[in-house]
């Protein structure tokens, strides 16, 4: 599997409801120095992640206009739109999402990731 199509998995499985509802699992897929800034305006790191992920309620998501480039050997930047059933109707249901993906060892980890609410028409 080439790099784009393994980090697109990657960020499929992050936002699957099996992975969201294991800490263990989202701690192999997270760096120990991750940070997030999110689209609700909120900043996490890993063990609030691993504590938050959890409990939340799942809502199913699905990708589009996924890309990346490859920053370094070790190191990736993806961004793509993230699309979200509306919960209410005066909220944004979909963002531009990025995030930057680092190798250790033979597993690759995100270590940043930014959320950014889109307008709709």
């Amino acid at each position: 599997m080439d790099l784009l199509h393994h980090l697109l998995h990657l960020e499929q499985r992050l936002l699957s409801r099996v992975v969201r509802e294991d800490a263990a699992e989202l701690a192999l897929l997270i760096a120990d120095d991750f940070i997030e800034f999110g689209a609700s305006g909120g900043i996490w790191n890993k063990s609030d992640v691993l504590e938050a992920l959890p409990q939340q309620t799942f809502t199913p998501r699905t990708v589009s206009q996924f890309t990346f480039k490859q920053l370094s050997e070790d190191s990736a930047l993806v961004t793509y739109h993230c699309h979200t059933g509306a919960v209410d109707q005066r909220m944004p249901a979909d963002s531009l999402r990025s995030s930057v993906w680092r190798r250790q060892g033979e597993q690759w980890q995100m270590v940043f990731h930014q959320g950014t609410f889109c307008v709709q028409p």
